[in-house]
């Protein structure tokens, strides 16, 4: 079973059937048989992004459990140094700390699919042979 690393904006996009990418963010995950992960950072920054909507973190909360998706946490003082390093190595792009922690992720699982909608995001996420999902 393959596993796919899964940034903010595609499960935002999931979430909100008013997003412009929502469509083909269903259709994608809806059709992904393999296994999707993220970062505690990334979890963060959705709760963030649906706070505003009526049951928002609690559908987020369900979607999660029930898509199964692994979430790890880069917060020891040696991941929040490497995180820090990729933020200011890429401040030109520019990269964020859930950005950082997903790179970290990819790196240390040698994942190489990350699902993200971000054009800059997925040249951040390409250090390696990493390729964006969609």
């Amino acid at each position: 079973m393959s596993l796919c690393l899964i940034d903010t904006g595609p499960l935002v996009a999931y979430l909100d059937a008013n997003d412009h990418a929502h469509s083909e963010v269903v259709s994608n995950l809806d059709r992904f048989e393999g296994r999707l992960a993220t970062t505690s950072a990334v979890i963060t920054e959705l709760m963030h992004f649906v706070s505003e909507v009526a049951s928002g973190p609690r559908t987020l909360t369900r979607l999660i459990g029930a898509a199964n998706i692994g979430i790890y946490d880069l917060c020891r003082p040696p991941e929040l140094d490497e995180a820090v390093s990729l933020m200011e190595k890429y401040s030109d792009t520019p990269m964020d700390f859930a950005d950082a922690t997903l790179v970290l992720l990819a790196e240390g699982l040698d994942v190489h699919r990350i699902f993200t909608l971000d054009p800059a995001d997925s040249r951040l996420f390409a250090r390696g042979p990493a390729s964006p999902f969609t």
